[in-house]
């Protein structure tokens, strides 16, 4: 006996025909992927220690924190141009300062820090201290795009390898457009631009890559399946088919991330609330940017072998006069 689901979140014979919005997906998707080009050189990331280097304390006040007290403090303590703010609850404060020289120098202005606090306010507790000098944040930053990079060109020659180049196109340009819209949005929340994004936004990547190849694969079955269908017809056939499929994939990771965007902390706050954008971004993608891009790219390539017209069979030499 076949087991039948109690719930679908799209009744079965579903025909939405996705592709007469297929115009206003894609100068939806360029619009919102160029602004976040813009966001990106202004006012740019808000980079954080990994990339523009420096160093970050970590502090723990006896009750919660006092901002201006901690700055006059830091200041009489002649604490070069430093960045106090919140960390997670009302007694973790974060102090940036910017980077020095040497490691000598280093150490000589955390221990600026720890005097003056420790006259200003008595109790307080340096809970960590983490430092990146210039040349290793530019080098993080550098090997951060790299690794972008690599797993774009990589994902190009498997869906290449796997499908026809039409799938290969689509499903790259389609992730470029994904990491655009993610930078965009780490340009419009200020969240902290670290390692840590750089592994949310390939998270990013991947998931959106495995949805994408859900639905081109049900393209290619149903390209085999009805040899004249239009193609225009079978994208919209295979999108609503798989979309119970990619609407509960997407509900599951998204339901899984809300928490830890609201709980989770400062620490992992981030890279939750990245994810949830993803998720949001990278399932719209597959049904309004990706397959558009096939329909485009393979009107008249995809469909050839099924519409072209069989040659005629030569006369037998029976029939010949």
């Amino acid at each position: 006996m076949l087991f039948r689901p109690l719930f679908r979140i799209v009744p079965d014979g579903t025909q939405i025909q996705f592709m007469r919005g297929r115009i206003m997906g894609l100068v939806t998707s360029a619009v919102l992927s160029t602004a976040s080009i813009v966001l990106f050189f202004y006012p740019g990331l808000n980079l954080g220690i990994d990339f523009s280097g420096g160093i970050i304390m970590e502090v723990r006040t006896p009750g919660p924190a006092d901002f201006g007290k901690l700055r006059g403090a830091l200041a009489a303590g002649h604490v070069g141009e430093q960045g106090v703010q919140r960390f997670g609850d009302p007694d973790h404060v974060l102090i940036r300062l910017p980077t020095q020289p040497t490691e000598a120098a280093t150490q000589q202005e955390v221990n600026r820090v720890r005097e003056a606090l420790d006259q200003a306010i008595p109790g307080s507790r340096v809970l960590r201290t983490d430092a990146v000098g210039a040349s290793v944040s530019s080098e993080l930053f550098r090997n951060g795009l790299l690794a972008l990079g690599i797993s774009l060109v990589m994902i190009l020659f498997y869906i290449w390898f796997r499908f026809e180049w039409q799938f290969a196109v689509g499903a790259v340009v389609t992730l470029l457009l994904d990491v655009t819209k993610a930078v965009g949005f780490l340009a419009i929340t200020r969240i902290e631009f670290d390692l840590v994004m750089v592994a949310a936004i390939l998270t990013i990547i991947g998931y959106s890559t495995n949805d994408k190849v859900v639905v081109y694969d049900r393209v290619r079955e149903n390209l085999r399946k009805y040899k004249t269908m239009p193609l225009r017809q079978l994208i919209d056939l295979s999108i609503n088919e798989t979309l119970n499929r990619t609407l509960g994939t997407s509900m599951t990771v998204f339901l899984a991330s809300l928490p830890l965007a609201l709980f989770g902390g400062q620490s992992i706050s981030g890279f939750a609330w990245v994810m949830l954008f993803g998720i949001v971004v990278g399932t719209s993608s597959s049904i309004f940017i990706a397959a558009p891009i096939l329909l485009f790219l393979g009107e008249n390539r995809l469909r050839r072998e099924a519409t072209a017209p069989k040659p005629a069979k030569a006369p037998s030499a029976a029939a010949r006069p």
